[in-house]
């Protein structure tokens, strides 16, 4: 059952992480001209912000000290990031995939690695 409730809130959690991300990449590359894998790590951090505070609170409802769960997180996110600049320049600049589809995709996969490494790692309780 606690699964479930973590999964939902994972799941609602990432939708506000997702408005943060999402539109700082559509801002940055449709107003700004930025490339796609440029505009989309920038958007990733912005997301992660949004996903560290709401994730503490509601999904995983921690206790863990914030000088150890930030860097733990910043670590699962750290990956993350960089799952997401090697996937954007394979889907977008070598295979020719439109960054928006690309990012989708690149989302999913994100995310699932995301919710495993907060879940056994970030908040675990100690």
């Amino acid at each position: 059952m606690l699964l479930t409730r973590q999964m939902s809130a994972f799941v609602i959690v990432g939708l506000f992480a997702v408005l943060a991300h999402y539109g700082a990449l559509v801002t940055l590359v449709e107003v700004f001209g930025w490339t796609p894998v440029k505009a989309t790590l920038v958007g990733y951090f912005c997301g992660g912000v949004t996903s560290y505070w709401l994730n503490r609170r509601h999904t995983f409802v921690s206790d863990r000290a914030h000088s150890e769960a930030v860097w733990r997180f910043a670590l699962v996110a750290g990956v993350g990031f960089l799952m997401t600049w090697v996937l954007m320049l394979l889907l977008v600049n070598k295979l020719g995939i439109p960054y928006l589809a690309a990012q989708l995709l690149t989302t999913g996969i994100i995310q699932f690695w995301s919710f495993l490494g907060n879940k056994l790692w970030t908040f675990h309780p100690g």
